[in-house]
Order: structure tokens, then C-alpha cells, then sequence
């Protein structure tokens, strides 16, 4: 029976531990971790035997359990998160309501990253970064065997550029939009230029051409290279977001949350992509055909790189855009019209359409790039959507990110091991 003291209001109303669990559905120990988590209060039973927990408490816990859980578990089983940020939906994709590719056709990076931020856009809005943030940033990055990867030299980037901020741990907005505005120019900053002479002043698109190709840009490039970062700011949760997330729901500061990312993008399945389909456009451009480059990847049981998108029926809307700007750009019609045959040659096996990681194949092909450019620029535009996925976890209840595991090991009691 629920325990109330004499004399107590009903809003004073308290109960065992037992029976806390049983409105919880939780087991015993479970209410305990909910009390070290600071979600719920707990007091000495009285004789000092057990705790005891206000009953309203443990209600509203109950029902914000339940929220959570309605909202994270829809009826396909994956996990969901409620976000203003990005939302996905007949093949568009909207940053705060507003359609991505017209923000990325009318808009800077910066603008839109500060629009990701606050809801708000900035006109002529530049980051910069703290020369004492560069400073550490290169000294780490420089450091690193000639092999490293561009997720490599990010991440390491950015834990250097955390060590020069002793107020990395404050996670007020304004703390954290700071934070977000130094960032990202420190890790273009950070990153080798292509001809060994950095250039850190101008658009940040401008700056990170010259870590990605030797040529002089063209201005048709660099519109294609900064609406390519516009277009790619942010995705809803794809899985480097959904690593961000968990960061932030444990209250790692931003700097860690932007390297539990990067940690993610290296596969070959997420911002590693675009190298896979840049390597294919080489073949075909060699070849003068892709039927036996596409013919080699299904032999081997691959899928062709850069076609397809899970949420996308047809062609996914970041490539149409950066398709659209290509054709301006002077030398890129050779890599264009390989990624057109490789479309209509896939075609014929299975009706797939051109993604993302092919457009930006076809960027960093004509413009003398190195395959992993892409997945440079695929990091360095995602960091603003993480850093505002990261504020909109801020706002949530600490540790949310917590899925309970379904046990299908050996059942206990077991033996102990020789």
C-alpha cells in the first residue's frame, strides 16, 4: 500500500521503493539509477531501512518515460528523435521549414549555418578563427603521419582546438554559438593547403579550396564548392548526428561532440562515399565507358557508388542542385557526362538515381582534387548541423540517449570459466 505520512498533503504522498518501480516498470536497481542521474529524488525510509519517493514525482517521471518513448519508437521500430532542425519529406529536404536548396542557391555556408544556429539569418555573416585556436589546431595536425585521412586530421583538430578553450565546458547558448563560430574556420585553418602556402582570409569556401586543390578557383567553382557545403550543413539524423546526439544528451562539450562525428563519417557508408564514387568516375573517364566499370562493381557485389538514397525516391535533391551548377563550371562537362553514363548504364539493372556523393565526385574530379576531398568537404559542412543538433540536445533531459539492450546471451546463473 502507498505510504503517507500522517498529516501530509496529498502532494506529500510517498512510496517504497518497490512500489516506485512498479509505476516506473522498471526493476528496483533501475529507480536508484534514476536518482544518480538527478531524475528523480529519493528519501530515507523512516527506521533508516530503504528510500522512499514522492508519489507525484514518480508519476511525472512515469509520463515523461512514456513521451519519450512514444515519441523515439514509431511503429517501423527505429529510433526518433523530435528536432526543429531538418525534416525530410517527399523528396525535399527543409533547414527550419525553409526548402535547403533554395537557402543554398540564395545563401552563404556561414548564413546558413547561423540559420541552422538561431532561426535567424545574418546577411554577410564570416566566421574567424582565434589565431591561439589555429595555432594549437596546425601543431596537432601538422604532427600527423602524411597518410592521415581527412577525418583524421579533423577530429584531431578539434580536440587541439578544445584544449585552447578553457570555457569549452560552458554550454549556454551564447557560450556554444561562440564555440560554433571559431570552429569550423579553425578546422579549415588546420588543414594542410594543397600547395604548401595556407590562405586563411576570404569566404570559408575560398579557404578550404586551396586544402583541396592546387588550381586556381574559377568563381563558378567556388559557388559549387560553397552551396555543396550549404547543401550538406545537415541531413536530420543521419548516423555522425545521431553520434553528436548521444554526445550531447551526456553533456560532452561541443568540441567533443563535433570528434564523436567525424569518429562516424569515415565509413565507406556515410562521408567516406563520395571518394568511392570519384575513384569510379576516374575508371569511366579512362575508359571512355562506364558499362565495364558498372559491370565490375556488380560482379564483385558491390553496390555502384553514388547512386540511391534510402530517402529518396527520386534523384536526391543535393545532386540535382550541384548537377545544375556543374554544367557552368569550365573543364567539368568530361566528369559530368561520366556521371550520366554511369546513371543510364545502372539503369539498366536497376532504377537508381544519382545522390549526393556523385555530384561531389564530379566536383572534385574536374577541379584536380584528391578522392578524399569529398569527405573533406562532406565533414566540414556537416559540423554546423551537428553543433546545432548538439544546442537542440542541450535543451533535452540529460542522458535521454540511454536504448536499454535486449539480452540474447547465455542466461544466468553460468559457471564460472576455467
Amino acid at each position: 500500500m502507498r505510504d503517507q505520512q500522517a498529516g501530509a498533503g496529498p502532494s506529500e504522498r510517498r512510496l517504497s521503493t518497490k512500489e516506485a518501480a512498479e509505476v516506473l516498470g522498471v526493476k528496483p536497481e533501475t529507480v536508484y539509477a534514476y536518482v544518480s542521474r538527478g531524475q528523480l529524488s529519493s528519501r530515507r525510509a523512516p527506521g533508516g531501512r530503504g528510500s522512499t519517493f514522492a508519489a507525484e514525482e514518480v508519476q511525472a517521471l512515469a509520463r515523461r518515460n512514456r513521451r519519450d518513448s512514444a515519441a523515439s519508437t514509431p511503429a517501423g521500430g527505429e529510433l526518433s528523435v523530435r528536432t526543429r532542425i531538418t525534416l525530410i519529406e517527399e523528396d525535399r529536404y527543409y533547414f527550419r521549414g525553409v526548402d535547403a536548396t533554395e537557402l543554398a542557391a540564395r545563401h552563404s555556408y556561414e548564413e546558413i549555418a547561423e540559420w541552422l544556429w538561431t532561426g535567424r539569418m545574418r546577411p554577410g555573416t564570416a566566421f574567424a578563427a582565434p589565431a591561439a585556436s589555429v595555432s594549437v589546431a596546425r601543431r596537432a595536425v601538422d604532427a600527423l603521419p602524411e597518410h592521415a585521412g581527412p577525418a583524421d586530421r579533423l577530429r584531431v583538430a578539434a580536440i587541439a582546438a578544445a584544449t585552447a578553450d578553457p570555457l569549452r565546458f560552458d554550454l549556454s547558448e551564447d557560450a556554444v554559438l561562440g564555440t560554433a563560430r571559431t570552429l569550423i574556420p579553425t578546422l579549415v585553418a588546420a588543414l594542410p593547403a594543397v600547395t604548401g602556402a595556407r590562405h586563411d582570409d576570404g569566404p570559408l569556401a575560398r579557404r578550404l579550396w586551396t586544402r583541396l586543390s592546387g588550381r586556381r578557383p574559377d568563381e563558378a567553382s567556388l559557388r559549387v564548392l560553397d552551396t555543396a557545403l550549404g547543401l550538406l550543413a545537415d541531413h536530420d539524423l543521419a548516423a555522425s548526428t545521431l553520434a553528436v546526439r548521444v554526445a550531447a544528451s551526456a553533456r560532452a562539450h561541443a568540441y567533443a561532440a563535433v570528434s564523436a562525428g567525424l569518429g562516424v563519417i569515415e565509413g565507406p557508408l556515410h562521408g567516406a562515399a563520395s571518394g568511392l564514387a570519384h575513384r569510379m568516375l576516374l575508371e569511366v573517364l579512362d575508359q571512355g565507358d562506364a558499362a565495364p566499370v558498372v559491370a565490375d562493381e556488380l560482379r564483385a557485389g558491390r553496390r555502384v557508388p553514388g547512386l540511391g538514397h534510402r530517402l529518396y525516391s527520386g534523384e536526391d535533391p543535393r545532386a540535382s542542385a550541384l548537377f545544375a551548377l556543374l554544367a557552368d563550371v569550365p573543364g567539368a562537362e568530361p566528369a559530368l557526362a561520366a556521371a550520366r553514363d554511369v546513371v543510364a548504364t545502372a539503369a539498366r539493372h536497376t532504377p537508381l538515381h544519382a545522390n549526393v556523393d556523385l555530384a561531389l565526385a564530379v566536383l572534385t574530379v574536374s577541379s584536380g582534387m584528391l578522392a578524399t576531398a569529398g569527405e573533406t568537404i562532406f565533414a566540414v559542412a556537416r559540423t554546423a548541423g551537428w553543433i546545432a543538433h548538439a544546442m537542440e540536445e542541450y535543451g533535452e533531459r540529460p542522458l535521454r540517449m540511454r536504448p536499454s539492450g535486449l539480452y540474447t546471451g547465455p542466461r544466468p546463473p553460468q559457471p564460472l570459466p576455467e
